[in-house]
């Protein structure tokens, strides 16, 4: 009993490390959109990982091998489609025009397995509900809808209004928490220990360990919320 708990542990922990290192490698690409071939090595990455975690009676070699040879595949297969345009369009597809110029283009439908019950139920998680608002719909290759919508649709500019704007010299960043220094963020923002300290002290703080949170601002000033 001992030795089949310590089994899945081993199991499960190798499997874990795989899977982890692999995510890493594949990149942000492979979480934030789900393709025809994420969802293909997604759910293959899954089946092996489980047979070889519940397999106990199996030597899991064989299977452990694979998963990685299946993550080494899915890196090149990533790697060779940045650098080869008609191979992305192979693995990932490519975007398709749903709506063009307010008409629905019934062929792209179809070949999309999409009806108008499934167009419509995109159109409302954009927020329109009426096919009358739209210019242009593309699907995706992840699946989303992208919209434009007709330019009486479409919602006012401060540009549109003529109202100035101010320029955003930073993104709002946090660069303390908890009483200690976010010191990629401060880099990030080409700041440094020397202008924070000067900050907070125009905030009547002498030491770091007092503010509990500290955030840049997007005109350059810092917001303090103290210990």
């Amino acid at each position: 009993m001992h030795l089949g708990i310590t089994n899945i542990l081993l199991r499960t922990t190798l499997v874990f490390i795989v899977l982890l290192v692999s995510t890493r490698m594949l990149g942000k690409k492979q979480m934030s959109h789900l393709t025809f071939f994420n969802y293909i090595t997604g759910i293959t990455m899954g089946s092996i990982a489980a047979n070889i975690i519940s397999e106990l009676n199996k030597p899991f070699i064989d299977e452990f091998i694979g998963l990685i040879w299946l993550c080494m595949l899915t890196g090149l297969t990533g790697y060779i489609g940045l650098k080869s345009g008609t191979l992305r369009v192979i693995i990932d597809g490519q975007p398709t025009i749903l709506i063009k110029k307010g008409k629905i283009i019934k062929h792209s439908l179809k070949s999309n397995r999409l009806n108008m019950d499934d167009l419509s139920m995109l159109l409302r998680k954009q927020n329109i509900f009426s096919i009358t608002e739209v210019d242009y719909a593309i699907l995706e290759p992840d699946g989303a809808l992208s919209v434009l919508k007709k330019p009486q649709q479409q919602e006012i500019t401060k540009a549109d209004m003529k109202i100035n704007t101010n320029t955003i010299n930073y993104i709002p960043s946090e660069i303390i928490v908890d009483g200690k220094i976010i010191n990629h963020n401060l880099k990030e923002l080409n700041l440094n220990e020397e202008w924070l300290k000067k900050q907070l002290k125009h905030h009547n703080i002498n030491s770091i360990k007092d503010v509990f949170y500290a955030e840049v601002q997007s005109d350059g000033t810092l917001f303090v919320d103290k210990n």
